[in-house]
Order: C-alpha cells, then structure tokens, then sequence
C-alpha cells in the first residue's frame, strides 16, 4: 500500500476532479475483502454508502484491515485511512491521531458530506479495535 504521504504529494497537485479519480484508483487497489467477511458484525455504523473493515494480526501482532465499499469514492476514503494505520502495532494505533493525519486532506471541502459522514466511525471502529488488541 502506498503511503500516506506519497498519496498526499499526489492529492495536492491534482483539481478536483482528478481528485476524485485518484480516490477511485486508491480504493481499486485495497487488497479484496471475501464477501464472507462482509456482514453486520464488519459493518461501519452511520456511513451512507456500505462499507465493511475487518482486522487481522500479522505473524507479529501488527494489525491488518481488510475493508471494502460498495461506492468507488467512498472505497477511496477508507483506502486513505487504512493508508494511516494499516500494518502498525496496536498501541500504536491506539495513539494515532488518525484524523489529524487525515486533515490535509480537507476531505470535506472536496466531498459531499454524504462521502464524508462516516470517517468518523470508520476511525472509531479502527481505534477500537487497536485499544482493545494492545490490552
């Protein structure tokens, strides 16, 4: 997966609609969640589109997410917070000010709110499970 940073390099040089595009190939290139995964329990409360996150522990202990989208965009923004967390130890997730990490973004200036409404749980869910693994 790309970097935060290097995807941000990327970002602030584009216009809006080549942002857009670059949200969709970020999330085409999440690795595929099986749909056996995809159901309430890995369900993000509150977003509009579906969108599903699963974590795994890597051989050792890192966290991995496994998510998806039914909306190209939408899959883009979880594929920009799993670019913050994805493959860190828990506590150190636990830690992160993932939204702070977000924020240059100004992913609700260029998406509607509908896109955006949902972030918030989606980095609740990630917290969540990252403080209750490093427990």
């Amino acid at each position: 997966m790309t970097t935060l940073p290097a995807i941000f390099d990327d970002y602030s040089l584009l216009e809006s609609e080549d942002r857009y595009r670059l949200l969709i190939e970020l999330g085409r290139s999440l690795e595929t969640m099986p749909d056996a995964l995809k159901t309430e329990a890995t369900k993000v409360r509150g977003c509009s589109a579906s969108v599903w996150v699963y974590p795994t522990r890597t051989d050792d202990g890192r966290l991995h997410f496994l998510a998806d989208s039914n909306a190209a965009i939408t899959k883009g923004v979880v594929a920009l917070v799993l670019a913050v967390v994805q493959d860190r130890a828990p506590g150190e997730i636990a830690g992160m000010d993932i939204a702070a990490s977000l924020a240059p973004f100004n992913l609700a200036r260029e998406l509607s709110s509908n896109r955006t409404q949902g972030i918030p749980n989606m980095i609740a869910l990630v917290r969540e499970t990252a403080q209750r693994l490093a427990a």
